[in-house]
């Protein structure tokens, strides 16, 4: 089978003042050339693979290429509808392709709009406001402190500074004028949920759709006088593969009636989001202890490296799963939605072709 990979690279990175390297804001959401690298590798053993930068001569590459199925993790660079772009490209060339469609990545995307997709249908999400302009004039009076500002169109924690939480007016402004001048995009301003926080990994389409091992982001390793939560600073700066902070218990330790909660409202998430084949979805416990869907990232992170706690690729560890296992059970089950066959070869004798489940 010919397998397509469409991606961005990051290209360099950034110095901060205490003389570390940190990757760029601007390329956060990127993988690493080794993520790629061993990404390809992994397909290699199984297809021949094509791989596609998404970048300005992606939409020539894949007219002239033409896979038969495109393993796509392309975040793209600008605009709200940046990670629709090499999916909406694949579908002008009716050219199949892994996880979800244009509309779902651009809702998912636009925290607001995903957050009134979930309210509208009952599944419990945090309060919130975008806010675009100064005075508030009422719009966040159904919102007490403290509260929670973050940018309305990023991923990877950006945005989210250790002083994303607030507690009075003062420090909220100060928040949404930092998000204004920094993104030059609305701020969204939630109710802050101070219970625990996982974050749920989640496979399949219809009858196949399964929750793996939950991770929970654990603060007690945070440095002192920090906030508790899963800050750009903890993701990029402290947390470090020489230096790892011990942030993540999967499987996280829960009760099962927590746990089934937890699985329930992920599983009515992704599903009423038309999400497809693959997401990750955060979850934040509000004041009574009850979850509450924070945001769906429809292309999690797949770092193989387990220093470097990428979330996705732990869950799948604790449910058993390789690394191939991981990338393979993906293309299957774009495969199976899509009504594919391949012929690959899997290191595991159990585990059917999908030829064969859909025969």
């Amino acid at each position: 089978m010919r397998v397509g990979i469409t991606y961005n690279v990051k290209q360099s990175t950034s110095f901060s003042e205490d003389g570390d390297d940190v990757p760029l804001d601007d390329q956060a959401e990127w993988d690493a050339p080794e993520t790629i690298a061993t990404i390809i590798d992994t397909f290699s053993k199984y297809h021949e693979v094509i791989p596609i930068e998404a970048d300005l001569e992606a939409y020539e590459k894949l007219r002239d290429s033409r896979p038969d199925i495109v393993f796509n993790i392309a975040e793209g660079h600008f605009g709200a509808s940046r990670e629709a772009q090499i999916p909406a490209i694949l579908e002008m060339l009716r050219i199949p392709y892994t996880g979800s469609d244009p509309l779902t990545l651009g809702i998912c995307l636009d925290k607001a709009r995903a957050k009134e997709i979930l309210a509208y249908h009952r599944i419990p999400t945090a309060k919130f406001g975008v806010i675009q302009s100064w005075p508030l004039n009422g719009q966040l009076k159904h919102i007490d402190y403290p509260m929670f500002v973050k940018p309305l169109f990023e991923g990877s924690s950006k945005g989210i500074w250790n002083d994303a939480l607030v507690q009075n007016h003062g420090e909220l402004k100060t928040s949404v004028e930092k998000i204004w001048s920094t993104y030059t995009q609305p701020a969204l301003v939630e109710e802050y949920l101070p219970g625990r926080e996982f974050t749920v990994a989640m496979l399949g389409n219809g009858p196949t759709l399964r929750a793996l091992p939950i991770v929970e982001i654990s603060f007690e390793s945070l440095p002192d006088g920090v906030n508790r939560f899963y800050s750009y600073e903890a993701k990029w700066i402290w947390d470090q593969r020489d230096s790892p902070l011990e942030i993540f218990r999967c499987p996280a330790n829960l009760k099962p009636a927590l746990q089934t909660k937890i699985e329930t409202i992920c599983k009515k998430a992704y599903t009423r989001l038309n999400c497809r084949d693959w997401c990750r979805i955060d979850v934040r416990l509000d004041e009574v202890g009850d979850p509450c869907i924070v945001e769906l990232n429809p292309l999690p992170g797949i770092i193989p490296n387990p220093e470097d706690n990428s979330c996705f690729p732990k869950a799948a560890r604790a449910a058993g799963m390789t690394y191939d296992d991981l990338l393979l059970t993906i293309l299957d089950e774009a495969c199976r939605r899509l009504h594919l066959t391949t012929a690959q070869k899997v290191a595991d004798p159990k585990r059917p072709f999908i030829g064969e489940v859909l025969a």
